[in-house]
């Protein structure tokens, strides 16, 4: 079977999977014939799930099925239908003896290095002792500000936290397609890919879900965050009587992890989705980069957002070109005094004896275009 060779997997179901669209409750049938599946694997392997649908569970008691559109209402949605989410893992995966443990994540805690490692050790013990997580956003608390707004990126995160190597995307469309394949019947499916490049995201067009938030180029997101951690991303069709064993590469789309990752510490800064601030550099500082230097202030053009000493900011070259990611040895104040200054000038011109680098190369991602 296509999935076996893999020890550590991450299973994301959407929306559209879980619930029936016209009852908009969970599908009995289909949820009992994955658990079955899950039991053959659990004994040897360690099982993740990630799953959507609270916010679909809940809306038939908030607004009357009215599409939600504020915030507080798919938070209140969330909260009702957390509990029968939870419920109905509970209910299907104890009848195979196998116990569930409820974990809700909101993207601080994979973005504060902390929080994220916190977050690593809880999911981690929870696999040891063979008890599967449930994973899902924490939409009750969660701001817009500081959501994943799509399960895929989540799972993707979760993914690295844990060092999986496989991710599993259960969907209503069977891989990636050339083109819309609901549009267009001479679309033709792209079964393994191991480079994302523009051509490969021009291809996750708008397809998407009558339930859920994501559509493809959600999951290339999650494909590309995965790779970067030597993680295989499988995209497959839910619509199956065993939807994880029957997996074929006839019937999914898979994207190779490469197979040098980044250390774990430069693979969550890479990852990182909502850097909190930017900074604009020149020719010399570019070279710098390429070279595996560190970033001086001599080389800084222009500096922008809110971030303090320590958190993580991207950084651009020329103009719109995203190059690398990394740690601000300074806040954006100090930055704005000494752009474009030499390292030796900082003391008198910030009041102190700082680090000669903006961002030191330990700290510095490059972004591989």
């Amino acid at each position: 079977m296509m999935i076996d060779k893999y020890k550590k997997i991450v299973i994301k179901i959407g929306s559209s999977s879980i619930i029936n669209s016209k009852t908009k409750k969970i599908d009995t049938d289909w949820l009992k014939k994955l658990c079955k599946d899950i039991k053959k694997y659990h004994k040897d392997k360690k099982i993740i799930i990630v799953c959507s649908g609270a916010i679909a569970l809940g809306s038939s008691l908030i607004k009357k099925n009215k599409i939600l559109r504020r915030l507080e209402d798919k938070q209140a949605a969330a909260s009702v239908g957390q509990i029968e989410l939870a419920h109905q893992w509970r209910l299907h995966l104890k009848k195979h003896r196998i116990n569930i443990a409820q974990v809700l994540i909101t993207l601080e805690d994979s973005e504060v290095r902390r929080r994220y490692l916190n977050a690593r050790k809880t999911i981690n013990t929870l696999l040891n002792n063979k008890v599967i997580p449930v994973v899902n956003e924490n939409d009750t608390v969660a701001t817009e500000e500081i959501r994943y707004g799509d399960n895929d990126r989540l799972a993707a995160r979760v993914a690295q936290m844990i060092d999986a190597d496989l991710l599993i995307l259960l969907s209503d469309v069977d891989g990636l397609y050339d083109k819309n394949p609901k549009k267009n019947k001479d679309a033709k499916k792209i079964n393994e890919i191991s480079v994302i490049n523009k051509t490969i995201e021009k291809m996750a067009n708008s397809q998407t879900s009558i339930l859920g938030s994501g559509g493809m180029t959600t999951k290339i997101a999650a494909a590309k965050i995965c790779m970067n951690n030597g993680c295989d991303t499988l995209i497959t069709d839910s619509e199956k009587n065993k939807p994880l064993s029957s997996i074929t590469k006839q019937n999914s789309s898979i994207f190779l992890a490469n197979k040098n990752p980044s250390s774990s510490r430069k693979q969550w800064l890479l990852n990182h989705l909502h850097p909190s601030g930017f900074i604009r550099i020149d020719d010399g500082a570019n070279q710098a980069i390429k070279n595996n230097k560190s970033l001086l202030p001599a080389g800084i053009i222009e500096v922008g957002g809110n971030f303090n000493r320590g958190d993580v900011i991207s950084v651009y070259f020329p103009k719109k070109e995203k190059i690398a990611v990394g740690i601000s040895a300074y806040d954006i104040n100090e930055v704005k005094k000494i752009i474009g200054k030499k390292s030796k000038e900082i003391p008198s011109i910030l009041g102190y004896e700082g680090r000669d680098e903006i961002i030191h190369k330990d700290d510095l991602v490059k972004i591989i275009l």
